[in-house]
């Protein structure tokens, strides 16, 4: 018999899990879900044919626990968990600014693996970009496990638990960014005459495009950007334009400033 999982507080970012899981070959009698609202459970069941538990009772049955909660929930959570959680679970939390060592804490079993994961919204369409992290008691077969659920729904990387509030403010964050980035754009092709689908279209599909080149090609992002920028041409006419408004150092900016946010959501401000 399988591992069973238990995805505790299922919001959107827990359904595409427990989606991804069901994808790729687990067994739906191997995954369990909470939720908040009773009437979230029922659906969630439904959809997927998961068993819907409550929280107690995921900790008492499941190998390893995915706690989903916003960061301000994850207290309460914790604080309802601690009863009912052997030393032998696998706990991973996702919630931006909670640490391996605050979760270990708050659920006050001795050495229990603790595993932090930073993703992101394109986990709906299995494109996430997954940061994993080992609490001081979470072996390599911790990591492994996490890698195999997060796996299905994008790609996954290590990085030491001091890195991630970098990456909440880079990955995490991330694609609002560009959902800015391209909201932008699209006002602009307004303005500049085309109809709102249509510079929607060509906006979109550049940005797919890029990505992909980005992603397949190995190449640094500026020589792409190089290789469309022509001497005295329209792109560098733009760029010029985007530095002189302080575009980049704008956007460094921003970074700090989502990271520091996670620093401050870790503090419990």
């Amino acid at each position: 018999m399988g591992r069973r999982i238990a995805v505790l507080g299922t919001g959107k970012m827990g359904e595409a899990l427990v989606s991804g899981l069901l994808r790729a070959g687990k067994p739906v009698d191997e995954v369990v879900v909470t939720a908040r609202r009773p009437e979230r459970a029922a659906e969630l069941a439904e959809r997927y044919g998961v068993a819907s538990v409550g929280n107690a009772d995921a900790a008492k049955h499941a190998d390893t626990l995915i706690l989903t909660v916003k960061p301000q929930d994850m207290g309460t959570l914790l604080a309802e968990l601690a009863p009912h959680v052997p030393a032998d679970r696998l706990v991973i939390s996702g919630a931006a600014g909670i640490t391996t060592a605050y979760v270990a804490a708050q659920l006050g079993v001795e050495g229990l693996p603790v595993v932090r994961v930073m993703t992101n919204t394109p986990v709906l369409v299995d494109e996430a970009m997954s940061a994993i992290s080992p609490g001081a008691h979470a072996t390599e077969e911790h990591l492994r496990r996490t890698e195999e659920i997060f796996r299905p729904v994008g790609k996954t990387i290590r990085v030491p638990e001091s890195q991630q509030d970098a990456v909440t403010a880079l990955s995490g964050s991330g694609p609002a960014y560009f959902y800015f980035l391209v909201e932008a754009m699209i006002d602009a092709g307004i303005l500049l005459g085309l109809p709102r689908t249509t510079a929607h279209d060509l906006i979109v599909q550049s940005a797919v495009g890029a990505g992909v080149m980005l992603r397949d090609s190995g190449e640094h992002p500026v020589k792409l950007r190089e290789a469309v920028t022509s001497p005295a041409g329209t792109t560098i006419a733009a760029i010029r334009e985007l530095e002189r408004h302080g575009v980049r150092a704008a956007l460094l900016e921003a970074l700090e400033a989502a990271r520091d946010r996670s620093r401050e959501l870790a503090s419990g401000s």
